[in-house]
């Protein structure tokens, strides 16, 4: 490509300070250096994770940033030393890194690297390349990587370790949601749950990590899926999906988790909170200590 070893100017959305909205802004993006590569983000996602940097009561946050981290796009770059990749190639940038070298992520136990040992804090860290420069600039100023992805830029640069090539005819803009929402709510179903078949399951959430969890649950066999939302205009997509029963807390005359119990003789043999929130683990841990 014309634009290789060169600085790209394009558009990205930035965040200047907490508690306000971001701002589409033109930005300018080095090449990539050693084990580096840039990245044409076709699609991205929202995830709430992007929103809680903004949070005022999150005071760790580093400002100016490019938030973003649940997306999908095409190599446009490479520096010296990538092997893993060529430009082309469509990929997913990762916020985990995976070296595929380390004793970690060489164990079928676990996928947190060794290089996320560095980290004392992963949401915040990872704010510039290894060299400790940034590759973003906007009006002259160095602008904050986020979680070695920043997905809210048209063109953004991620380190070798931190991106995985995908089948040449992906759709990316479906595919994206596996950079962080689907493989998280799936991923707890399948790897850390380990959900069994016959198994009976309550998801509180059908968001997209809950709809996630929703199909690991139905892949892993779960003979009985409750899907539990105080939105009701999301119960045909969970039943799409494999939901068995939905459940809107706000229409029923007790506490859900005391419903669910009455429904299934006990409790559930594995519960997810996809939502967050306090009431939701309360609700989780209530049916999973009565199911024992």
């Amino acid at each position: 490509m014309g634009t290789q070893g060169k600085v790209i100017k394009c558009k990205a959305a930035i965040a200047w300070e907490a508690n306000k909205p971001l701002c589409i802004e033109e930005v300018e993006v080095a090449p990539p250096k050693a084990h580096e590569v840039r990245i044409q983000i076709i699609a991205t996602a929202l995830c709430h994770t992007d929103a809680h940097i903004l949070h005022p009561k999150f005071t760790k946050a580093l400002f100016p940033v490019i938030l973003g981290h649940e997306g999908a796009g095409i190599v446009e770059s490479v520096g010296p030393g990538v092997t893993n990749c060529k430009p082309g190639d469509k990929v997913i940038p990762l916020y985990m890194p995976q070296c595929k070298k380390c004793k970690f992520c060489l164990s079928p136990l676990t996928n947190f690297c060794a290089k996320l040992s560095q980290f004392k804090d992963p949401i915040i860290q990872q704010e510039v390349m290894e060299d400790k420069t940034s590759r973003f600039t906007c009006k002259g100023k160095p602008v904050y990587h986020f979680l070695g992805t920043s997905t809210f830029s048209q063109y953004t640069v991620v380190s070798d370790t931190n991106l995985a090539k995908i089948d040449d005819d992906a759709n990316l803009e479906r595919v994206c949601l596996l950079g962080c929402g689907f493989s998280t709510g799936y991923g707890a179903a399948i790897n850390t749950a380990k959900v069994t078949p016959g198994s009976t399951c309550a998801i509180f959430g059908l968001g997209g990590v809950g709809l996630s969890a929703l199909i690991g649950c139905k892949v892993a066999g779960a003979s009985r899926i409750i899907a539990v939302d105080i939105n009701s205009e999301k119960f045909a997509k969970a039943r799409a999906l494999g939901a068995t029963d939905c459940l809107n807390p706000r229409d029923l005359q007790k506490p859900v988790q005391e419903v669910i119990i009455d429904m299934t003789g006990g409790g559930v043999d594995f519960a997810l909170d996809c939502a967050g929130g306090s009431e939701a683990m309360v609700c989780v841990c209530f049916i999973i200590v009565h199911n024992k």
